[in-house]
């Protein structure tokens, strides 16, 4: 069934677009956003959290503004100017995934004209995590008090986690040559995808709450934003892992595992629907999308998908994320904060799904530029 459903798609899905109309749009979203980072308007369902750039919404923003920067260097000088403001600091909560993510611009930082600076407080922040290391149960369980986060949420319990904190660590091993934070990593990781990943639909369960819920038609419930955070944070890792580490071989085949699902999971539009198993729902929804499109493009870029099958998908999904830019450059049709399947209007925008949009962006300008040199 997979097999045919991609041959469909290759057959059907037109060429990548040319590097320089990739890179425009992709500017144009990253352009719209720093002037509006002060600024929670188009964002109905954001708090005061996202005005903070050490937490996970607008963090996944300057997340996207790297590679951009890799692509375009005239973007290094907001992204190290903001790290010389906050002093490369991560968030406050000591265990917590969400405050975590920042530290992957902080490594980027540090070979980008920061220097050793701009590790020394995530080392800090991490060397205390290891020797008070969390060994609390997974099971998602609400604050009786109804007020803070899950007693669960020091460890991995949740899957957007496995994008904000496992790059972070792994890309801090490497850095330091320091290998304590890369088997933490590796250890909680795999924890994690043994609770959460179901094997036969080879998606996730965004927690343990979703184990046994069902939509209206009787389909389990895979949120798409929560399997993108896990696809692109597996692609994150594959970029960070030197060819030869043992574990690789773990990451690599979860990633194609999970791959060839949400492949024969894209609508006929290019989207992927919020909830992953209702292939028929009509409304748009960028965020999911802008992840899935992201992580399968580099994939392909990594020599770990076939080109001849996973470009079209690629393909597909920039246009519809193509489609979904306004006119003034904002993205469009982003799901709002959650933790399950929801609705997404044209005018709803958030920082994750900026910085969702800059990472595809520049990884389909990268392999359009790969594939003009083939």
């Amino acid at each position: 069934m997979l097999t045919a459903l991609i041959t469909v798609a290759v057959a059907a899905a037109p060429t990548l677009p040319a590097p320089g109309s990739i890179l425009h749009t992709t500017e144009r979203v990253a352009n719209w956003q720093l002037a509006h980072r002060d600024s929670i308007a188009h964002m109905p369902a954001a708090n005061a959290g996202a005005l903070n750039p050490l937490d996970w919404q607008q963090a996944t923003f300057w997340l996207g503004m790297t590679a951009l920067a890799d692509r375009d260097p005239r973007y290094r000088t907001p992204i190290l100017a903001l790290g010389r403001q906050q002093r490369w600091q991560l968030g406050s909560r000591p265990f917590h995934a969400d405050d975590q993510l920042i530290g992957q611009i902080w490594a980027w930082a540090a070979v980008h004209g920061a220097g050793k600076a701009a590790l020394a407080p995530m080392q800090r922040y991490y060397d205390y995590l290891l020797a008070h290391r969390p060994t609390n149960d997974l099971a998602f369980i609400p604050d009786p008090s109804g007020h803070g986060d899950p007693p669960c949420t020091t460890r991995w319990c949740w899957c957007d986690a496995l994008f904000m904190a496992p790059p972070t660590l792994f890309a801090l091993s490497k850095l330091t040559g320091d290998p304590r934070y890369g088997a933490f990593a590796d250890q909680e990781f795999r924890a994690t995808a043994q609770y959460l990943f179901d094997p036969r639909e080879r998606l996730f369960f965004r927690d343990s709450r979703f184990f046994d819920r069902r939509d209206d038609a009787g389909r389990k419930l895979f949120w798409s934003r929560g399997n993108g955070w896990v696809l692109a944070g597996l692609a994150r890792i594959l970029h960070t892992l030197p060819a030869d580490d043992p574990s690789r071989v773990y990451y690599r085949t979860l990633f194609r595992t999970m791959a060839g699902r949400i492949a024969a999971l894209q609508k006929p539009d290019g989207y992927w629907s919020a909830s992953l198993l209702d292939t028929e729902a009509k409304q748009p929804e960028s965020s999911g999308t802008a992840l899935f499109t992201y992580a399968l493009a580099s994939g392909i870029s990594l020599g770990v998908l076939d080109r001849a099958t996973y470009q079209p998908i690629v393909v597909r999904g920039w246009q519809a994320l193509e489609r979904a830019v306004q006119p003034n450059g904002m993205l469009g049709w982003v799901q709002q904060v959650g933790d399950r399947p929801d609705t997404a209007s044209a005018s709803a925008t958030q920082f994750y799904g900026s910085g969702a949009l800059l990472l595809a962006g520049s990884a389909v300008y990268s392999l359009a530029r790969e594939d003009r040199r083939h």
